[in-house]
């Protein structure tokens, strides 16, 4: 018998009990039932909210990549600028990612900061500030990471330019990604997008989806070491502080004893561009002075004294050497050298150094920050979900575990304003731009 010529329907007809078209039929029906029955793979849904820009299609990329069989891959340029906007960024391109079914390729991150001058950026792999695998544990289902090494065929590549300038409009920018989540790009085992960094592409995601990516953003165990020393000696003085006084904390744990930080925007950086922000937006409530930092962190209702008011503060560009004094009786400032923990900080680069100082924001008992700096805004993002976490629904009362604070923003009695992120906004500019309409106003 030539089986060459033997097809399923001639088969049927003059050879239905021959050995091989009984194997035919038999592979026939074991496909048709397998398309039928055969579950299909489920992430995370959408975010069920009405959004102008939100997508059809919300399948993950491990989705797309399962029924066909052939591993996707986008790959994005090195992502550049300080820390929290390279997180901002690197969501981004996950939910870009995401929207084309791919898997996104491992990202160049940026360890320095001379985000201008590009070619003197130094880069950083990923998976050396953050940990590679439990970022695709924790985000399954929704996006994913892969690496390089994975890819098959590194010619099988599109390039596809971004849009830029005044003329490229937002809407310009989801319709292209509709098209190339579509025949004949889709296709492509990678395609690799030019032009300027995720950071500033448009964005086209609500909140609750960019702080899916960013809780499944794990530091690296040697970056979470180092916050462990800095959060230590924090404490030990706070201790040793209420000793002084007779304070009832002599019998409680050090894990107990409770530090407040202030992230303290006042470098010559920031105060460039929040007086440059105030002019454009016309508006008198982003930059703040030492003064008015101190005074409003010392008219935190309910704040109990003696305790430690640790300061973040890029130290490089600081040109005030004054912003140990003038603080209100009961608050004790430190900042890395006065704590003796500078030799921390100082044989790492500026990112891992700005990854410490977040963590150890993070995990303070009040945070106070300036409600347009992108830094302040994830660690309240990121204590917002603690406190949800935590079952807490008064996310702007004075006795919640996490709150946080505006400094900027005027509160009660001359003091910060409570803050707490918006998790069902549909807009990134509360937390990645700047906003003083918080969600505790």
């Amino acid at each position: 018998m030539d089986l060459s010529s033997c097809r399923p329907l001639r088969c049927f007809r003059l050879h239905l009990d021959s050995p091989t078209c009984k194997c035919l039929i038999l592979v026939a029906i074991v496909l048709v039932l397998r398309a039928v029955c055969l579950p299909s793979y489920s992430g995370f849904g959408g975010t069920g909210q009405s959004n102008l820009f939100a997508f059809n299609n919300r399948q993950s990329a491990s989705n797309s990549e399962y029924h066909s069989g052939k591993f996707k891959f986008l790959e994005v340029p090195q992502i550049v600028w300080g820390l929290n906007n390279q997180k901002i960024a690197f969501a981004r391109a996950c939910l870009t990612a995401r929207m084309l079914n791919r898997t996104l390729l491992m990202p160049s991150l940026s360890a320095s900061l001379f985000y201008k001058e590009v070619d003197l950026l130094k880069p950083i792999s990923f998976d050396k500030v953050f940990q590679f695998e439990k970022f695709n544990s924790l985000c399954e289902g929704f996006v994913k990471l892969g690496r390089y090494s994975e890819v098959s065929n590194t010619s099988d590549v599109f390039e596809l330019q971004k849009g830029s300038g005044r003329r490229w409009t937002i809407e310009k920018d989801i319709d292209q990604l509709r098209l190339f989540s579509k025949h004949p790009y889709d296709e492509y085992e990678t395609i690799r997008i030019v032009g300027k960094n995720p950071f500033l592409w448009h964005d086209h995601w609500p909140v609750e989806d960019y702080a899916k990516v960013l809780q499944c953003l794990v530091w690296d165990d040697k970056i979470s070491r180092e916050a462990d020393k800095v959060v230590s000696k924090i404490r030990e003085i706070g201790l040793e502080e209420s000793r002084k006084v007779g304070s009832s904390q002599n019998e409680i744990n050090l894990l107990q004893v409770p530090y407040v930080a202030v992230h303290m925007r006042i470098e010559k950086d920031w105060m460039i561009h929040c007086k440059k922000l105030e002019q454009r937006l016309n508006i008198s409530e982003i930059c703040s002075s030492k003064e008015q930092i101190m005074q409003r962190v010392g008219n935190i209702v309910g704040l109990k004294t003696p305790i430690v008011i640790y300061l973040a503060v890029a130290d490089d560009l600081l040109e005030d050497n004054s912003i140990l004094t003038g603080w209100k009786e009961g608050l004790l400032p430190l900042e890395k050298k006065k704590l003796g923990i500078f030799n921390i900080y100082k044989k790492h680069s500026y990112l891992i150094q700005s990854a410490i100082d977040y963590e150890v924001c993070l995990r303070s008992d009040v945070f106070v920050g300036n409600s347009f700096s992108t830094f302040s805004s994830l660690v309240v993002l990121d204590r917002t979900q603690k406190m949800i976490s935590m079952g807490v629904k008064d996310l702007c009362g004075t006795d919640v575990r996490w709150p946080s604070y505006a400094y900027n923003l005027e509160g009660e009695l001359n003091g910060p304003r409570p803050w707490a992120t918006n998790m069902s906004d549909l807009s990134l500019q509360a937390i990645s731009y700047g906003s003083n309409h918080i969600s505790c106003s």
